[in-house]
């Protein structure tokens, strides 16, 4: 029933995603409100539990393991509102003019993503907060290549929410871990596998009159669907002199035939 195909569009939406927040840093001030301090936020991927775990098994030290940024994917829903015809196909010709690809159209999910920080100190995950906050109004939209036919294909990211909380360990005086928490939807599409065949090089078309043809005064009373009045031949890209990438291409021509004529006139209606 199924191919076997992998497109990777869930792993490339996940890519895209984390390199969004790939390069935050931590500003610190000094007295005199100039720049004291410049550090580049570890970014991972993981629920923000698991790497407070990971801290405390391993016994590290949260000062100086602190500020880091974790983010995973917490569901994947079916967006009906986006869905298209699924009969509907795209199809690309490849950049050597050899091969076609072909796509049924994308299903549409709704990917969601939860993105915290865990900073030590407030100001800190302000930090944070101001320079993801301002690109998002709510949604910040990048481009994917996802396969062969789809490709810079725009992706809608949704900041839904932020939450910020405080954890102490031991009395309130004591260490203290601050989590900001985002949350955000990403309105984007899976595709199935990719079919690829040769382009199609020549065209011929054959056009059925049921009522009487008339040429330069000769009615031939055909009626039916069994004789053929007019036969177009079509070259790849149309008309004739066009020109093609495609090997052996050929121009158009035109035949007409009629009734008790063997020979059949041209499109100018000169016997052929």
């Amino acid at each position: 029933m199924f191919d076997k195909f992998y497109n990777q569009a869930i792993r490339k939406l996940t890519v895209a995603f984390g390199t969004l927040f790939n390069n935050v840093y931590v500003i610190r001030l000094d007295q005199n409100g100039g720049v004291d301090k410049e550090i580049r936020v570890p970014l991972a991927y993981g629920p923000k539990e698991k790497w407070i775990r990971k801290l405390d098994e391993q016994q590290f030290d949260f000062e100086m393991e602190l500020p880091r940024m974790s983010f995973n994917i917490s569901s994947i829903s079916y967006d009906p509102a986006r869905k298209k015809n699924t009969l509907q196909k795209r199809t690309v010709v490849g950049p050597d003019n050899s091969t076609t690809y072909s796509n049924f159209v994308e299903v549409p999910y709704d990917v969601e993503f939860e993105l915290s920080a865990m900073v030590k100190f407030v100001e800190d995950g302000l930090s944070i907060t101001e320079q993801i906050l301002p690109f998002f109004t709510p949604e910040f939209t990048v481009s994917i290549n996802f396969n062969e036919v789809n490709q810079n294909v725009d992706v809608p990211i949704v900041l839904n929410s932020v939450l910020m909380n405080e954890e102490y360990e031991g009395a309130v005086e004591g260490f203290r871990l601050i989590t900001i928490d985002f949350s955000f939807t990403a309105k984007t599409s899976v595709f199935g596998p990719v079919k690829t065949s040769k382009p199609i090089q020549k065209v011929l078309a054959t056009i059925y009159e049921s009522e009487a043809f008339y040429l330069d005064g000769f009615s031939s009373g055909i009626s039916g669907n069994t004789v053929p009045l007019s036969k177009v031949d079509v070259g790849v890209t149309g008309p004739s002199g066009a020109s093609s990438g495609i090997d052996n291409f050929t121009d158009y021509t035109t035949e007409i035939r009629v009734l008790g004529h063997s020979g059949g006139f041209d499109s100018e209606g000169n016997d052929l």
